[in-house]
């Protein structure tokens, strides 16, 4: 762990210097340039996406040299099978819980009720290309996904599980290679070096991509959408806001951090996500940080890719609260025994969903598809508002995955307590330090 952080510390730069404060000037500008002057907020919709292609370009090879080297550096293989395990089944019980939370909320809230629409009058072609990749998209289908046509056809594509599955081979293969193993490990380390270099370089232009989304978003769908389907929108965010201080403030409190803390040491990446929409942008740099934060580079390098495919507690909040607002919407009844069948059902179609934008409103298209009771073209009520509730999504799930990560170095008695303790005491200030220090 980098022990000059603390002299680091005390170096400040310019507030207008700030990655956050260029972000958030840059998300407030975006708003006004989209809600003055919808046309040219459009317009600015390649400024978005080409920053979240410029750190997509760098996801995989990142992804692949962190989880090579960390599990060929770790020597004993049943640790990483150990690793892999716990992690699991932490993401499987808090997932499950943050669906019991939207269906329990949903059920409270009642946020559809007095919509009386008639799902006939509603326009199935709005909906007609996420039932389709719905569809697609079945539990084994998601399983045999993960094997790539070929080696080099998983980092070309960039698919997280993909490039997963190749890294963990590779990483046992060196891990029994002796001193060769070694030296193939070490090229790797001084590759992903680089790559976090570059991505140290990429991340400079963040405040024209927010700018560039947000402008978008708000010209394209405009606060109008919002007005109409208040309730719901408030209603989830106020439901993730409630998930991320209680639920994971207790979780954080148990592996001895403050949530609060935690939120603020990762604020840059939390206000590049909301201005982008999708937490993927910020997977390579929440790899350097998680491990700055004391977490060891091989929980953190497997923990931290299959969280976002498996632990996405924003996303399956909103598939329960969501599934619960459109049957009220639609006057559509539902017992126990279906609400229970919708849990049932959210906690498989929720699995292998990425952090990329509209993956959670294909999720819930699957999820519809399968309960004939609720109409699916009902999705078209969300249609308009989705861009809006996937900026909460991206962040719970964020937040989640971070949390994740220290709980299992902890529970693997690889954290280092010492530094979790120095970052969490100045969150903002290390992470301010961290965001200028050299890979």
């Amino acid at each position: 762990m980098p022990s000059s952080i603390p002299a680091t510390v005390s170096t400040r730069r310019p507030w207008y210097g700030v990655l956050y404060i260029q972000v958030l000037i840059a998300i407030a500008l975006g708003v006004v340039v989209g809600y003055f002057f919808p046309h040219l907020g459009t317009a600015m919709k390649p400024l978005g996406d080409g920053f979240i292609q410029l750190i997509k370009m760098m996801i995989a090879p990142v992804i692949f040299c962190t989880v090579v080297h960390g599990i060929g550096s770790m020597g004993d293989l049943k640790k990483v099978g150990r690793v892999g395990i716990k992690t699991l089944v932490y993401f499987e019980l808090v997932s499950t819980f943050a669906l019991v939370i939207g269906l329990l909320v949903g059920e409270l809230v009642q946020p559809g009720k007095g919509f009386n629409i008639d799902a006939a009058t509603l326009d199935p072609k709005a909906v007609s290309g996420y039932v389709t990749r719905a569809h697609e998209d079945s539990f084994v289908g998601h399983l045999l996904a993960i094997i790539p046509n070929s080696f080099f056809d998983a980092l070309a594509r960039g698919d997280l599980l993909q490039v997963l599955l190749v890294a963990i081979l590779c990483g046992f293969a060196i891990s029994r290679m002796g001193a060769l193993g070694e030296k193939i490990g070490g090229a790797i380390d001084a590759a992903g070096r680089l790559f976090f270099r570059i991505i140290g370089m990429i991340v400079r232009v963040a405040p024209i991509g927010a700018f560039g989304a947000m402008a978008f978003t708000v010209g394209a769908y405009g606060v109008a959408a919002l007005w109409n389907l208040a309730e719901l929108v408030l209603t989830f965010y106020a439901t993730a806001i409630l998930f991320v201080l209680l639920v994971l403030g207790t979780i954080a409190r148990v592996a001895g951090f403050s949530i609060l803390r935690f939120i603020a040491y990762i604020k840059d990446e939390l206000l590049i996500v909301l201005g982008t929409s999708s937490s993927e942008t910020v997977l390579p740099h929440m790899i350097q940080k998680m491990e700055r934060l004391g977490a060891s580079k091989a929980v953190v390098g497997l923990v931290i890719p299959t969280g976002y495919s498996f632990n996405l507690d924003g996303t399956n909040i909103y598939m329960t609260l969501a599934t619960l607002f459109l049957a009220q919407a639609t006057n559509t009844p539902l017992g126990l025994g279906q609400e229970l069948t919708i849990l049932a059902i959210a906690m498989l179609t929720s699995k292998g969903a990425s952090g990329v934008t509209g993956a959670g409103f294909v999720t819930l298209a699957a999820t519809l598809a399968i309960i004939p009771d609720i109409p699916i073209q009902a999705l078209a009520i969300l249609v308009g508002i989705d861009k809006f509730m996937s900026e909460c999504r991206a962040l719970t799930n964020l937040i989640g995955n971070g949390v994740a990560t220290v709980v299992i170095s902890r529970l693997e008695g690889e954290l280092d307590v010492d530094e979790l303790h120095a970052t969490m005491a100045h969150p903002f200030e290390i992470g301010e330090a961290l965001e200028r220090a050299p890979v």
